[in-house]
């Protein structure tokens, strides 16, 4: 680039969301296939460490199993509800321009994903990961629910730090 020249073009704040939630759709799918159709055929508990079995569950719910239900319009809503969510979320990203804003949404906006493509093509959400210590059990999860966990962590650190919402700049919004 010539020197003087003008600056170069900041990458869009959805660029950043966009590749935090691909790989975590991609992952978490890839995972629950690979639980399905290979791990847990047939259904059993498979130790790996002291505090880690894999397990199969299907949550019809959303977080701990809330609002489970076994109506047959209980995915689609949920999944309605989750969307909405996203929409949301990336509405948000996408006029917030703090740096870990787009990429945290974007875990959390993968994961939902994923879940959600869970409930439509199964009914219910696969969890295979059982945490436990000392005889206590953490319901069941995926790596969905990881992605969305990590991402609202970030969230919730990055909000801490007080770094006010800066606007959109006249760079940013093209």
């Amino acid at each position: 680039m010539a020197e003087g020249g003008p600056p170069p073009k900041a990458r869009p704040a959805w660029t950043w969301g966009a590749a935090a939630a691909a790989p975590a759709f991609a992952l978490d799918q890839a995972t629950k296939w690979w639980a399905l159709a290979e791990l847990m055929d047939p259904p059993r508990v498979i130790p790996v460490a002291p505090f880690l079995d894999l397990v199969l569950g299907h949550n019809r719910g959303v977080s701990f199993g809330l609002l489970s239900a076994d109506h047959p319009a209980a995915p689609w809503l949920l999944s309605a509800l989750a969307l909405a969510v996203v929409a949301g979320l990336v509405t948000w990203a996408a006029r917030d321009r703090r740096p870990w804003t787009a990429p945290s949404v974007g875990l959390v906006a993968g994961g939902a994903l994923g879940n959600v493509a869970d409930r439509l093509r199964h009914g219910a959400v696969t969890d295979f990961l059982d945490f436990h210590a000392a005889g206590h059990h953490w319901p069941a999860f995926n790596l969905a629910d990881a992605a969305i966990f990590v991402g609202v962590a970030l969230l919730v650190l990055a909000g801490g730090r007080g770094e006010p919402a800066r606007a959109p700049t006249s760079a940013a919004r093209s």
